[in-house]
């Protein structure tokens, strides 16, 4: 089983947003047994509910989804999880500091797996959910894609 865990900031916006687009992905590729997909924040208010703009964004997009609160990453997730992926450069580099590191090469930047080096926007500043989830989908899409030619 392979398991990826996305994470941004506070889990509340685009780390809760690529953790349901890709388990549709994957879900719709028929490998949903084959995958355990989780998001966390470096710096949540834990507890804190999914953004009502992340929900939105789903049911527009008909991408099924729970209602969930935040969790903060903890360094234990290094050795839980497979692929650790940032949704910016930020992120990345707290990820790194939770974590003690990256002595196995696991934390990546989400759009990375797309070969474009950049940041996915924080629609908790931009208020632009639908440009958050149109990079997500590209940088899920392209993630799965690897995993496709690397594992399967």
């Amino acid at each position: 089983m392979t398991k990826i865990i996305f994470v941004c900031f506070g889990n509340i916006c685009r780390s809760p947003m690529a953790e349901f687009v890709m388990k549709n992905l994957i879900r719709r590729a028929g490998m949903a047994e084959k995958f355990l997909i989780e998001s966390a924040g470096c710096h949540p208010s834990v507890g804190t509910p999914m953004s009502e703009g992340t929900a939105r964004e789903l049911k527009k997009n008909s991408v099924p989804f729970t209602r969930r609160t935040s969790k903060l990453l903890l360094e234990s997730d290094y050795k839980k999880f497979d692929y650790l992926v940032g949704l910016d450069r930020s992120n990345v580099r707290d990820m790194k500091e939770i974590c003690g590191g990256d002595p196995d090469g696991k934390i990546f930047l989400l759009m990375d797996f797309a070969c474009e080096h950049r940041d996915v926007a924080d629609p908790w500043y931009t208020d632009d959910y639908a440009e958050s989830y149109r990079d997500i989908l590209i940088g899920c899409q392209a993630l799965l894609e690897n995993l496709r030619r690397k594992i399967f």
